[in-house]
């Protein structure tokens, strides 16, 4: 979610009941894996793991993906117009979204990618049309989800867009993407804010609400931003007002592991089940020990 994007959830949102309110659960305890940098510039739009294990960063203003090391150390940085989600394919490529800004509307964004082990990694566009991409989730077979302003898209392998899966998935002002089993799962904010959408994959039709978030102030809606899922199937998803919220699908029970600053989009680990990491509005990238 970048900062144009909060403006225009606003003016694209109904005005919505209260929901209910976010149960607090096993507190998770986060500390600064990346520092805070120069503020509005370095806004930390997402974030993934490459096949190497790098950490990318987008850093939204600077118009560049960063590649990091294990020990926080910035070792590349790759040109992409306001990059979103970094996602790697199934090709060991690294896939960027980008176009993630109101100017999409009239310069549509889309998909770059390139190799991540490359010492000057570059940009290649995968697709493009899109407005306001944010999101990106890939299935077991190598289809890309895009969550945008004007819905989801599907796209095959072959970097061309199945037009008739996106049709029921259309105006859902998504924003974050997860694939889960046969399911893909979006953070939505187009009425009401807050909204965890289910999706079945082969019938996009039949889409449902697991949850609706709400904010800590008086229950009011909150700004849902991005999702990841975790092996066993329950969600994580990061908010406006600066909680992280696990989601158990299954029931659409909430509650938030953590209450801190404005998150933007989380990351598992590799290797690691009880490690999250999220990336902040300020820059900073938080790593999250999660209570067991």
């Amino acid at each position: 979610m970048s900062a144009a994007a909060v403006a225009l959830a606003g003016a694209f949102a109904p005005v919505a009941s209260a929901a209910p309110s976010v149960a607090s659960c096993g507190p998770a305890v986060a500390a600064t894996a990346v520092p805070a940098g120069l503020p509005l510039l370095d806004w930390a739009e997402n974030l993934g793991y490459d096949a190497q294990g790098n950490l990318w960063v987008s850093r939204l203003n600077r118009n560049e993906v960063q590649r990091y090391d294990a020990a926080g150390r910035l070792t590349a940085a790759v040109p992409v117009e306001f990059p979103g989600a970094v996602r790697p394919g199934p090709d060991g490529l690294l896939y960027v979204v980008y176009g993630d800004a109101p100017i999409s509307v009239v310069r549509p964004g889309g998909v770059i990618r390139f190799d991540p082990s490359a010492a000057a990694p570059k940009p290649e566009v995968f697709v493009s049309g899109f407005t306001m991409p944010n999101g990106a989730a890939f299935d077991p077979s190598g289809n890309l989800y895009v969550a945008g302003l004007s819905g989801v898209v599907k796209v095959g392998p072959n970097g061309v867009v199945d037009a008739a899966w996106g049709k029921p998935v259309a105006g859902l002002a998504a924003n974050g993407a997860a694939v889960h089993d046969d399911m893909l799962y979006v953070t939505a904010n187009g009425g009401p804010l807050g909204r965890i959408v289910r999706i079945p994959l082969a019938a996009p039709a039949d889409r449902s609400t697991v949850a609706d978030l709400s904010s800590p102030l008086a229950g009011l809606p909150d700004f849902a931003d991005d999702l990841l899922v975790d092996p066993a199937g329950v969600l994580y998803v990061t908010t406006l007002t600066g909680q992280l919220v696990r989601v158990d699908p299954a029931d659409g029970a909430a509650c938030a592991v953590l209450d801190s600053q404005p998150m933007t989009a989380v990351a598992a680990v590799p290797g690691r089940s009880d490690e999250l990491l999220a990336s902040t509005e300020n820059g900073a990238i938080l790593r999250i020990h999660l209570a067991r």
